[in-house]
């Protein structure tokens, strides 16, 4: 069962810009901030926190783990490619545009790298 998701930043000022923007399209708002990190919620939800940026504890330096992925669901493929979009115009990188992988699936996915190099996701099955 998943509780939620959280992911590094070494700059949480620039994070929040960015995923302010990003998780927008994917109706997630940011209902909490402190000192050392956000968190998202669905827009009109039970603000039920799914989603954090941090500043790691330990006081050491953010890393992205390699294979490592957040990937989160939306109901159409506008909406995927929307996600991709905002997210290069925040100041990510393009990990793949929005397409069905693999081809002929109907699973239609999008992937960026966030300021951090965290790798994000959004995927339709419609």
């Amino acid at each position: 069962m998943l509780g939620y998701v959280m992911v590094g930043t070494n700059n949480l000022k620039k994070a929040i810009i960015f995923y302010d923007e990003v998780l927008k399209v994917l109706n997630l708002e940011r209902n909490y901030t402190d000192e050392v990190c956000a968190g998202y919620a669905q827009k009109n939800g039970d603000g039920t926190v799914e989603f954090y940026v941090t500043e790691p504890v330990n006081k050491e330096k953010a890393t992205f783990g390699n294979g490592t992925q957040v990937s989160f669901i939306t109901s159409s493929r506008e909406i995927v490619d929307k996600f991709h979009e905002v997210g290069l115009k925040a100041g990510g990188k393009s990990e793949g545009s929005g397409g069905e992988r693999p081809e002929g699936s109907g699973v239609y996915y999008s992937y960026i790298r966030d300021l951090d190099n965290n790798k994000i996701c959004s995927f339709t099955n419609n």
